[in-house]
């Protein structure tokens, strides 16, 4: 099962253009109405939104939390709230796993972190491990205190098993094939 979010730009209702939801467009209107305003005017004003008493709104079907995210809405409509993404660009040399050599530095993400290690992106179509003895140049207990899916790393290539399609990698500073 899936839900879709609609926006639309034209509408007559501002809050369509945003990312409330329209289950909530009732405590945006009423809070319009509690400062003596619009909705358009509490969207476009700064000094109008900064007089709403979150907590006045607060019910059982709605907290604290999602009244923060309908001001931060109101503040900025059709911004996106995901976390800014950073790409990678992987070595252009580098485009199968026969490309690969020991001793490579690459640039990689991390893709999956286990108890045994970290699994990392590297551009090749086929995952590298990088072992939870090879994640730093001191001992590492638990993997996820040292990477975190979707953390750019450092690496060099250790080994590369092409049968088996394995590709061994290092973030130890020293690491030598």
């Amino acid at each position: 099962m899936a839900a879709g979010f609609l926006r639309i730009d034209d509408s007559e209702d501002p809050l369509d253009a945003s990312a409330v939801h329209p289950e909530r467009y009732h405590i945006v209107k009423r809070m319009a109405r509690d400062v003596g305003c619009s909705v358009s005017d509490l969207v476009r004003r700064e000094e109008l939104r900064q007089k709403i008493d979150l907590d006045s709104y607060v019910g059982p079907d709605c907290g604290l939390p999602t009244l923060r995210d309908i001001m931060a809405e109101l503040a900025k409509p059709g911004r996106d709230p995901r976390q800014q993404f950073e790409a990678v660009s992987f070595a252009p040399d580098v485009r199968s796993i026969d490309s690969l050599a020991p001793g490579m530095k690459l640039t990689v993400i991390v893709t999956n972190v286990t108890n045994f290690g970290a699994f990392v992106d590297i551009g090749v179509h086929h995952d590298g491990l990088v072992h939870i003895s090879e994640l730093s140049d001191k001992f590492v207990k638990n993997p996820s205190v040292v990477v975190s899916v979707n953390q750019k790393i450092a690496v060099t290539v250790l080994s590369i098993d092409v049968e088996r399609k394995r590709i061994s990698l290092s973030m130890k500073s020293d690491a030598a094939p």
